[in-house]
């Protein structure tokens, strides 16, 4: 099941990166008023000598490309990669080429070179991204040979060095370098942790849809009672007109006694639910770990249950499909990476339920066990073998987590090889006869 998903949330997560036309184009408005506030701050109130129609031009064609693309697509528009890539580019060439007839590098705004790579890096896919910072770095190499000055008092002049030159370029690269990598990082472990979590609302789904199937065996049978009876009226007055008639006799037999085995499995399937519904939704501890480990104890994998407190005033458990399939899949991971056996230990007392899963096999390598738990972690040691500590592990985590239950994953002694699972709940949380 998790594969499953963990296969859907990777087909989805493309269209997850596909930017919304209607924010690149606030953020390009907002860059609009930018530079027209700049240059006429520049022009008319400091009054430095500017190429103001050139400019005012630039400033122009970003409105009017701004404008169009907003009568032409309506707002909930989302730009594929390479639409979004080629806007982005295009705000990048306008704002380089207003900087270039600006002094070019010597200009204090042209760190804003980064902020079309930065948005590229944290919305777009990876070769994208690449595609528009190198294309960047272009730009601001040809900005360091601006001839223009930057514009300053009448009758003088900025000279700036060539070192100092080229110390911005490298200022400007390093800090674009850097934050782009910080937005996909962060972006893409953000993008990661949502498709993780989605998919464990989904097993969740599952499984609590799974336990509720006696609910619905209930209602058929409440609702297919009266057809059902109807047919065995009719059943029974054929019979009756038919008894003496060989030809019909034994078919009509047949249908009613057909009927009524069908009344006495509707019956079954309604006490079912109404006597067994208790016991269906709350079982002792030991009851509980017994159905969990049961579909496993099929594998050659030696399965050890050791209950380390007497059965005798053991927590009665509410059925919670997110603690059976947590401690289900951690039991499964174990098993897959068993040598021989797979030790699971119950105790508990008047404040805690410990459950404690251990295994022969080679446990976990130094450098994932610090990162167990996180979307898409998929190592772990075995011979030949790398795998299964991804999605479902995650989501494992994730649901005993969110029963209150505190997970601890560590490698037994040296000399047990095998990987160790802590997980311990407050009793007052498991235990559906304590008080809360």
């Amino acid at each position: 099941m998790a594969d499953d998903v963990n296969n859907k949330t990777q087909n989805d997560r493309h269209s997850s990166r596909r930017l919304r036309l209607q924010t690149l184009v606030r953020l390009r408005w907002l860059a609009v008023g930018g530079q027209a506030a700049t240059v006429f701050i520049v022009a008319f109130w400091l009054k430095f000598p500017l190429p103001l129609l050139t400019s005012s031009l630039l400033i122009a064609a970003l409105a009017w490309v701004n404008f169009f693309l907003t009568i032409r697509y309506p707002p909930t528009h989302r730009l594929e990669p390479p639409a979004a890539l080629a806007l982005l580019g295009l705000d990048l060439l306008q704002l380089c080429a207003l900087l270039f007839i600006t002094g070019g590098l010597a200009n204090p705004f042209a760190a804003l070179v980064c902020v079309p790579v930065i948005i590229s890096f944290a919305s777009q896919p990876i070769r994208y991204s690449v595609a528009l910072i190198v294309f960047a770095m272009v730009c601001i190499t040809i900005l360091a040979f601006s001839p223009f000055p930057l514009p300053w008092f009448n009758g003088a002049q900025i000279n700036v060095h060539n070192v100092m030159q080229f110390g911005v370029w490298c200022s400007i690269a390093s800090t674009m370098a850097f934050a782009a990598f910080y937005a996909y990082r962060v972006s893409m472990e953000a993008s990661q942790l949502a498709d993780a979590l989605a998919a464990t609302e989904l097993v969740l789904q599952r499984e609590k849809h799974l336990s509720q199937l006696d609910g619905l065996a209930a209602a058929a049978a409440h609702e297919l009672g009266t057809p059902l009876a109807t047919i065995s009226v009719v059943a029974k007055e054929m019979e009756r007109e038919l008894k003496d008639d060989d030809r019909f006799r034994e078919d009509v037999q047949l249908l009613r006694s057909q009927s009524e085995r069908c009344r006495d499995i509707l019956k079954r399937l309604t006490s079912l639910s109404a006597e067994g519904d208790a016991h269906m939704r709350r079982l002792p501890l030991s009851s509980m770990i017994e159905e969990i480990i049961a579909p496993y104890r099929e594998f050659p994998i030696e399965i050890e249950l050791i209950e380390k407190s007497p059965r005798k005033g053991e927590p009665v458990t509410e059925r919670n499909a997110g603690i059976i399939y947590g401690l289900g899949n951690l039991i499964e991971n174990a098993v897959d990476y068993a040598r021989e056996k797979v030790t699971v230990t119950v105790e508990h007392d008047h404040n805690k339920v410990l459950i404690v899963i251990e295994d022969d096999g080679n446990g976990y390598a130094p450098d994932i066990l610090t990162r167990i738990g996180e979307p898409y972690v998929t190592k772990r040691q075995k011979e030949d073998t790398a795998g299964g500590l991804g999605l479902g592990l995650f989501i494992a985590k994730t649901l005993l987590e969110r029963s209150g239950a505190t997970l601890v994953f560590e490698n037994r002694d040296p000399e047990s090889e095998g990987a160790r699972i802590r997980v311990e709940w407050p009793r007052m949380l498991i235990d559906a006869n304590s008080t809360k």
